[in-house]
């Protein structure tokens, strides 16, 4: 039978999602756990991978088994995963569906701090030294509507087999001293957000204009855009899937 489990991480303390040769990842110790649980080798396949630094509010993994899951294991599994590692359910699916081909859109959040918060040096990008125009940057929201391939945003030398992505929302909010953007895609590219929010903030500052985000895009080139913003502002919020049969 193919299960899905649906949880969350801090990933301040993995070098990401997937399994790494010689650093601690989240699939690792996901994996570790389910096997001794479970008392049978278990691979799990996520959602997507997420890089080093990087948080998850609620992301999907999924696992085959011969045996039957009750309604313990996540309260077990929870009792031997570390604390920075949080199981919310676990459900049967049918035995084709898949945790990242069947995704139909993932959410990510990015969070800017405004001011020098020492209780979010883990949860935020710290910029204070320099005020950052919201309208400019959602003025340049509106423009990634008009785009598909975001190369430009594309990490350097990564295997994707296409640069085509669909972004359905994006968009900037401030609540006090805090910034957060909040952008939904049916897939998103190695680095894509935070190289979209590294550019953004560019555009914030004054130091390129919202219209030159366009050419940015245009380029088709990675130099073209901005330095990635710091990986612990970013959050995995949600995926999307039809569970129907």
């Amino acid at each position: 039978m193919r299960y899905f489990i649906e949880f969350s991480y801090c990933g301040k303390n993995y070098f990401g999602y997937q399994i790494q040769p010689k650093d601690n990842s989240v699939q690792e110790e996901l994996e570790k756990a389910l096997s001794t649980i479970l008392r049978e080798k278990i691979k799990t396949t996520g959602a997507g991978r997420t890089d080093t630094g990087v948080h998850a509010r609620k992301i999907f993994a999924h696992f085959d088994t011969e045996q039957e899951v009750n309604e313990q294991l996540p309260h077990k599994l929870n009792s031997f995963l570390p604390p920075d590692i949080s199981i919310k359910r676990i459900f049967p699916v049918k035995e084709d569906f898949h945790a990242r081909f069947d995704a139909t859109y993932r959410t990510y959040e990015y969070f800017i701090s405004l001011e020098k918060n020492p209780f979010t040096i883990d949860s935020a990008w710290q910029h204070w030294k320099r005020p950052l125009d919201i309208n400019a940057m959602n003025e340049a929201c509106k423009i990634l509507f008009e785009y598909e391939d975001f190369t430009s945003f594309a990490k350097l030398k990564s295997d994707n087999k296409t640069n085509i992505c669909k972004i359905f929302k994006a968009e900037w909010e401030q609540n006090g001293s805090e910034l957060k953007f909040t952008v939904s895609a049916n897939r998103f590219l190695r680095n894509m957000v935070r190289a979209i929010v590294g550019t953004m903030v560019e555009i914030g500052a004054g130091k390129i204009q919202p219209e030159d985000l366009r050419k940015v895009i245009e380029d088709k080139n990675r130099n073209a855009a901005g330095t990635s913003a710091p990986a612990q502002g970013l959050f995995l919020v949600d995926v999307g899937y039809d569970f129907k049969d």
